[in-house]
């Protein structure tokens, strides 16, 4: 008999840690997109190859990295009504963190608007600069008053 223990099992990720996975990477590659230019399907290739993501909600990293782009003017007009300056002066990374926030606010109905602005503020967090998150918060929440008035009314019983 060995004193030695047996190697623990890695437990599997839970549906909202794979979610947030997909977030994760998913807001790099679209950070790589703005700044390089480069085909969505080569970044998402090399992100597969250089990543692993085996934890990762794949179907959502494919849905946000190929989403956003399709529908880039139309996230940008959604949320720049709320901006107290220039698109182009939105540092890079608040820019890709609005873009997905604004993506599942608008087309991920699904996904409670709470749960999109909190993932989103927390991408901001870890990813933006420091008081980042505030902002991102109070844009999205004003874009959720407006894309998602029939959920947050319901919420509020009226």
């Amino acid at each position: 008999m060995s004193d030695t223990p047996a190697p623990k099992k890695s437990k599997k990720p839970s549906r909202t840690e794979m979610r947030r996975a997909a977030r994760s990477f998913a807001l790099q590659a679209l950070y790589q997109w703005q700044m390089s230019g480069n085909a969505v399907n080569d970044i998402e290739l090399q992100f597969r190859m250089d990543n692993d993501m085996s934890g990762t909600d794949l179907t959502l990293f494919g849905e946000l990295l190929h989403g956003v782009p399709a529908n880039v003017a139309d996230l940008d007009k959604a949320y720049e009504p709320f901006l107290d300056r220039a698109l182009e002066d939105l540092d890079p990374i608040e820019r890709a963190v609005l873009r997905i926030g604004s993506f599942e606010l608008v087309h991920r109905i699904v996904v409670p608007y709470k749960v999109v602005i909190n993932e989103s503020v927390d991408l901001a967090k870890i990813f933006g600069a420091t008081e980042s998150h505030k902002y991102v918060n109070g844009i999205l929440d004003k874009l959720a008053a407006r894309v998602r008035m029939t959920e947050i009314n319901a919420k509020r019983g009226k």
